[in-house]
């Protein structure tokens, strides 16, 4: 029977992915800095030092690399991920992207489209999926600015998708050969960031002035392009105003 390993197993893409992968009946491990107890699949390992990642990866057929972190240390984490599978004699490697990272300027952006060409040059299988922003994260964002008297509101469009469709699949990627870099996935509806502050807001009985705002740099020039956005790969089914229905 396959053995896959996730890491970022407890995170808010990586504990849905290893539920999903649980009721296929794979045999899964979960590797995170915080690991459930109890759990003798959940291995503790920070990624970034690498303790306890040869051991965790004993036996694995596949790594679905969920684990990241825009405050930086993703490409010393990948670094000694694919190293240490590649060691292992792991057969294929899964990795969640962002559609636009080779695209928009941002750090974090730059480190996960570095990482996608270390995957591809690494002599492991691989398999890269690019998603449009979560659902969890734009409501975050929403959240953080309607703190605020007057909210700001950036004039750029957003495809947000749920984050437990991702997951699913994640789960049938792992499940099946290396296939590279696979379609794009999008949420169900490109939308104006303006109009999903405003449903937010009506969702939490808030009343809030929202004021158009227009950030300069390269970055927000890149988002009001549309750079982060895949209308013609729009297979998300939960819009965002499901998302805050189930909040």
């Amino acid at each position: 029977m396959t053995l896959i390993l996730v890491t970022g197993g407890t995170g808010t893409l990586g504990r849905p992915v290893v539920e999903g992968l649980r009721r296929t009946g794979a045999r899964v491990r979960s590797l995170s800095r915080h690991p459930r107890d109890g759990d003798p699949d959940s291995f503790a390992v920070d990624l970034r030092r690498g303790t306890g990642l040869d051991r965790a990866l004993e036996g694995v057929d596949t790594v679905v690399h969920c684990a990241s972190s825009p405050a930086g240390g993703d490409l010393r984490a990948a670094a000694r991920l694919i190293r240490a599978a590649r060691q292992a004699g792991a057969g294929h490697l899964v990795y969640i992207s962002i559609v636009g990272v080779d695209r928009i300027p941002l750090g974090y952006y730059r480190d996960k489209y570095t990482v996608e060409r270390a995957l591809a040059a690494s002599g492991l299988g691989w398999t890269v999926l690019r998603a449009t922003q979560f659902h969890d994260l734009v409501a975050a964002v929403c959240a953080g600015a309607a703190r605020l008297p007057a909210v700001p509101v950036p004039r750029m469009a957003v495809q947000p998708v749920a984050v437990r469709e991702v997951a699913s699949r994640l789960v049938l990627l792992a499940r099946g050969e290396p296939r590279g870099r696979v379609p794009d996935m999008g949420g169900p509806a490109v939308e104006s960031f303006a109009g999903l502050m405003d449903a937010y807001l009506r969702h939490r009985g808030l009343s809030r002035r929202t004021v158009a705002v227009h950030p300069p740099g390269r970055v927000f020039a890149a988002l009001r392009r549309g750079e982060n956005l895949v209308p013609e790969r729009a297979v998300g089914t939960v819009s965002f105003a499901d998302h805050l229905a189930h909040l």
